[in-house]
């Protein structure tokens, strides 16, 4: 029976970090995902430790069992030392964009290898795009394509709506890496699965794109980009409204943290009124 080496390394450490993460509460809160702790006390490690902490053993087996599920085949495919380097970046891609998406949010904390995971799922998908995902306890295949389409669009949409207390930043940011490592680890797959590759990088290229030119969308509730534009586009109708476009044009250029308590007064009665 095929056994993925590093895949089994991977779950007994990230069972033995996590066990600890339980046992001891200063080590969970050292080595958790923290912005404050990344960005003020430069605790970098964080962007890396966090992947073998989960919140429960639930979130650990949920995850465990994915990486296990696609790892046989990949370490086989790319080799041990390959896929441990595609599970270590996959997780820092995912924190970096966790990261970049709440550098404004201090208090902001997350742990879980959900990041690194989607990286292995997605080098599945790019490389066999046309095979299928079977579940756990549940009589259902589902094409890798398909998944992979559902997979970012519901990452996208989680980001946006705050959706459940998920880390939807680190799937997505773990997906994009996983398949842009998988493009320059195995170049074929760009000729030969192009469809497959346009299909995860150009949504996730557009929704970053926008978010770093407008990142008033994640702050706005039910906003992609028209509302606000139409508003900021008509003739002001008075000084609150003038106000607002100034702490758009604010956040645009120097992010969140700039702004006033004020200011930010202004900017949550105006989510509340849209």
């Amino acid at each position: 029976m095929e056994r993925s080496i590093i895949g089994t390394l991977i779950l007994l450490l990230t069972a033995m970090t996590t066990y600890s993460g339980f046992r001891h509460s200063h080590y969970f809160d050292r080595n958790k995902f923290m912005v404050d702790g990344i960005l003020k006390s430069k605790q970098y490690d964080r962007l890396l430790s966090s992947g073998f902490l989960h919140a429960n053993w639930i979130h650990f087996g949920f995850n465990m069992i994915a990486l296990m599920a696609f790892s046989i085949s990949l370490e086989h495919l790319l080799g041990i030392w390959t896929f441990l380097f595609l599970y270590l970046a996959s997780l820092l891609g995912g924190s970096l964009l966790a990261l970049y998406i709440h550098r404004s949010h201090g208090d902001y904390s997350a742990v879980g290898a959900s990041g690194a995971v989607s990286g292995v799922i997605f080098a599945t998908i790019i490389l066999y795009p046309t095979s299928s995902i079977s579940f756990v306890l549940l009589p259902l295949e589902i094409k890798n394509w398909v998944f992979g389409i559902a997979y970012v669009l519901i990452s996208i949409y989680g980001i946006k709506s705050q959706l459940g207390n998920i880390g939807h930043e680190a799937h997505l940011g773990g997906a994009l890496t996983g398949t842009l490592l998988t493009m320059a680890i195995r170049p074929s797959v760009i000729t030969e699965n192009w469809w497959m590759i346009l299909l995860v990088v150009v949504p996730i290229s557009t929704f970053l794109v926008l978010l770093i030119r407008n990142p008033t969308m994640l702050l706005v509730d039910n906003y992609w980009g028209q509302e606000v534009a139409r508003i900021r586009n008509r003739k002001p109708l008075g000084k609150t409204e003038k106000s607002l476009d100034e702490i758009l044009d604010k956040i645009a250029q120097k992010g969140v943290e700039s702004l006033s308590k004020k200011e930010q007064q202004l900017l949550d009665k105006y989510r509340n009124k849209l």
